[in-house]
């Protein structure tokens, strides 16, 4: 598979004189410490991850943890002042931090769009034009335009709302104009900061799986920024947990809750729901299955969830990989994971 974005020990620093700060980051100061020594603010340090081409990656954290600053790095809008970022330009990998502006220019119009936190919409512009501002931009000739915007409203269900003001939709209705003015330039790498962090509860997961519906039929490159550790679970291939503008933890929602690396991460995942992360593997004991009161065979990936509803029904499990029992899912062996 294809690399969509490249991070190679990228390092942001804000402030005038940033090599006064970067030996002290090498050095594992924290970010107050440098700026009490420096009075550089610490963005991201030495943050190295690669971008799969059709992949959903959640960039997580608390409130300063530099995930903004990273995601930002990808279109330019944040510098780099060491390391790189580079991005899938058609076949070739470009480097943002070193490109010309003119190849840059082109990265932000055909290649990378962003759907911001708080919508980031046009108020005196009608939903249409909304969605159209950045085609239009780009220089796309009007009939173009109007066809790919008209498709754009129905993938989002606002097609009868073309000509009202943006000001005339609800929270939820905004943000679905940020998301069909991102999907109508048909870049390949969305980046979405917080989107739906203003929304109601309701609204949010409503948008989450309509993003997911959206993203299963179009297949785009997405990097989230989300501090909310179960959105980042619903949504990400992978997640990337970021403290203090360092990379802690990269791995699947799987890897992370059964094994978390740092104190940091594990109280993160302590609260959380399991039942939408292990899977039958995760839950099963040793044993071949071959004793009496076995139930159907279940696939060792099956969501525990899952697993739990069958078991009802039938109270011994065989789990099996490509029809080779490795071991046996109970009642018991559940309560006992979900216990740890």
């Amino acid at each position: 598979m294809s690399k969509a974005v490249i991070f190679d020990k990228v390092c942001i620093l804000f402030g005038s004189s940033p090599d006064k700060a970067l030996p002290l980051a090498d050095q594992g100061m924290t970010r107050s410490e440098i700026q009490a020594q420096t009075d550089q603010v610490l963005g991201v340090h030495d943050c190295s991850l690669e971008v799969e081409e059709g992949e959903i990656l959640v960039l997580m954290g608390l409130s300063g943890s530099g995930k903004s600053t990273l995601l930002r790095a990808v279109n330019g809008l944040n510098p780099v002042v060491r390391g790189s970022v580079s991005v899938n330009d058609g076949g070739a990998m470009v480097n943002v931090t070193t490109c010309t502006a003119k190849a840059l220019r082109r990265i932000r119009q055909s290649r990378v769009a962003m759907v911001f936190q708080q919508f980031g919409l046009l108020p005196w512009r009608t939903v249409a034009e909304n969605v159209g501002f950045g085609l239009e931009l780009a220089g796309v000739p009007d009939r173009e335009r109007a066809d790919r915007v008209a498709a754009q409203l129905e993938l989002v269900g606002l097609s009868e709302r073309a000509g009202a003001r943006v000001a005339e939709l609800s929270g939820g209705m905004q943000q679905r104009v940020g998301l069909a003015r991102a999907f109508a330039t048909e870049a390949p790498i969305l980046l979405m900061d917080e989107p739906f962090s203003a929304l109601d509860p309701l609204i949010r997961t409503r948008l989450q799986d309509e993003l997911l519906e959206l993203q299963a039929r179009l297949k785009r490159t997405i990097i989230f920024v989300s501090h909310d550790l179960d959105e980042a679970f619903k949504l990400g291939g992978r997640i990337a947990i970021m403290e203090g503008g360092r990379i802690v933890q990269c791995g699947t929602p799987r890897e992370i809750f059964s094994n978390p690396t740092s104190e940091y991460v594990a109280e993160f995942v302590a609260n959380m729901n399991p039942l939408g992360v292990l899977t039958a593997r995760d839950v099963m004991v040793a044993g071949s299955g071959d004793g009496a009161g076995d139930g159907a065979e279940v696939d060792a990936e099956l969501a525990v969830r899952d697993v739990m509803l069958r078991l009802r029904d039938q109270p011994g499990l065989t789990v099996t990989a490509r029809g080779e029992a490795i071991g046996r899912v109970t009642a018991q062996s559940i309560v006992a994971r979900l216990s740890l």
